[in-house]
């Protein structure tokens, strides 16, 4: 006769505690670790091609984001960085989620860690000029102009993916052609590397801000793409002024 022990009940939910605490403390511990240090963020969009990469029904990249070096210094022209969009970028944003309550749930602590999109409005752009700073692009113009002087555009992605219409731009530009806009100080003007297929700052002229992106909106500065393994790698942050001009 097989005889059955009255503590395997009590201890199986001893092994079920023992394996569930350490799951949920290193749950949390990863969660603050990425609200003080970093964390992954999802690429949303083709807006930072080639330097990041990101399509509809692709392998977008996964990138890792670090805060710590803006607890001490603000961002810097040619850094790339996430930031919560502006009011006035965030007309059309969304996420979806699905109406299933364990699946909605599974898809918030992804985005928790990083996995998927979360309920922020999150961009990434390149930094191209900081708060004092006079920005522009205007016919003849060589690139895009920080301070009267031409910016490196070396990572911009060439050939652009959409024509430019020499009518109202130019390839130096990426798009239209833009007047001066100083820099309020405390803000940012962000560029995407794909200009002709970046709703980036020049996309927002008319708002409040100019288009430009409050530093206080940062999450941190990119510094490479953890996946898909094929595209294991660093970000370059490359100085953009023109020391020549």
């Amino acid at each position: 006769m097989t005889r059955i022990s009255k503590n395997r009940p009590s201890a199986q939910r001893l092994r079920t505690r023992d394996f569930l605490f350490p799951v949920v403390a290193g749950f949390v511990l990863l969660v603050l670790l990425q609200a003080l240090v970093g964390r992954m963020y999802v690429i949303p969009s083709a807006s930072m091609e080639p330097t990041l990469h990101g399509c509809a029904g692709c392998d977008n990249d996964r990138i890792a984001v670090q805060k710590v070096s803006y607890y001490f210094s603000d961002p810097r022209p040619g850094e790339v960085v996430v930031f919560e969009g502006p009011d006035s970028w965030n007309t059309e944003f969304q996420v979806k989620r699905s109406h299933n309550i364990i699946v909605r749930g599974a898809q918030n602590a992804l985005a928790a860690v990083g996995l998927l999109p979360n309920g922020e409005n999150i961009l990434v752009k390149r930094v191209i000029a900081t708060g004092g700073q006079t920005v522009s692009c205007e016919a003849g113009d060589p690139s895009v102009m920080v301070d009267g002087k031409p910016v490196n555009q070396d990572f911009v992605l060439d050939p652009p993916q959409i024509p430019v219409d020499p009518k109202s731009g130019s390839q130096a530009c990426g798009g239209e052609y833009f007047d001066p806009i100083t820099v309020p100080e405390g803000n940012l003007w962000v560029m995407g590397d794909n200009r002709t297929n970046s709703l980036d700052s020049r996309a927002h002229l008319g708002d409040h801000l100019q288009g430009t992106v409050p530093v206080d909106n940062v999450r941190g500065r990119v510094e490479g793409v953890i996946l898909p393994l094929s595209r294991w790698g660093g970000v370059d942050h490359p100085e953009i002024s023109d020391a020549s001009a």
